[in-house]
């Protein structure tokens, strides 16, 4: 019989009923493993993990070539995709500000600015695990009177060398990165033109150092 044909007493009743039924499945469905809610959970996305810190990258020295004609302790020019040890760019992105150390076997380690070098020999076993200060035999930095000319970067001893610190210069660190130059009077020149003042390679010290190295990202490695 159709709901319209019955008494409105019994209407009432027929919806009472359904709503209880309703109720009681609501409560079934609430406590069951496959209930709505579970569902909802089980088909929510799930958190992405949070991203990893950075670290330090690690870059093993460069292994001397006897194929390539040059003395095991000579400088060389830096392979395309070597990284530094101490802040893990390419130098040879930035060949105006490239340094490099050569060990007595002749390795080699590459670094993006003389100021990643003076950090590396800081802490030779950090940077280059199972090495030593002692083991390196040379020390080269770029010229920075003499731009490479594109076939050459012209090398010169880092121990001999001239620093001028607090010039305009910025490295690839965006950071005054020492600049360095085969003469004092150049470095003068440099300094008179940019700023700064000249160092030799003894005067810059653990504490200059340390400053610099907080000034360009250096420091989180």
């Amino acid at each position: 019989m159709h709901s319209a044909a019955l008494a409105p007493a019994q209407q009432r009743r027929r919806r009472l009923l359904a709503m209880g039924a309703l109720a009681a499945l609501g409560t079934l469905a609430a406590s069951a493993p496959w209930s709505l809610p579970a569902l909802r959970r089980a088909l929510a996305p799930q958190a992405q993990p949070a991203p990893e810190a950075d670290v330090c990258i690690v870059a093993p020295p460069t292994p001397y070539d006897p194929a390539s004609g040059l003395a095991p302790t000579a400088a060389r020019a830096v392979p395309a995709d070597v990284r530094c040890p101490v802040c893990g760019m390419f130098p040879a992105r930035s060949p105006q500000w490239a340094a490099q150390v050569i060990f007595t076997n002749g390795d080699a380690q590459f670094f993006d600015s003389p100021l990643s070098l003076f950090m590396y020999l800081q802490d030779v076993a950090r940077y280059s695990p199972g090495r030593s200060a002692g083991q390196i035999a040379a020390h080269y930095v770029t010229d920075a009177s003499a731009p490479p000319d594109g076939t050459r970067t012209p090398w010169i001893d880092a121990l001999s060398a001239y620093y001028v610190h607090g010039s305009s210069a910025k490295g690839p660190m965006r950071a005054g990165n020492l600049p360095a130059f085969a003469s004092r009077a150049a470095a003068q020149a440099f300094a008179t033109q940019r700023g700064g003042t000249v160092l030799s390679f003894g005067a810059i010290d653990a504490e200059l150092i340390t400053q610099l190295a907080g000034q360009g990202g250096h420091g989180r490695h």
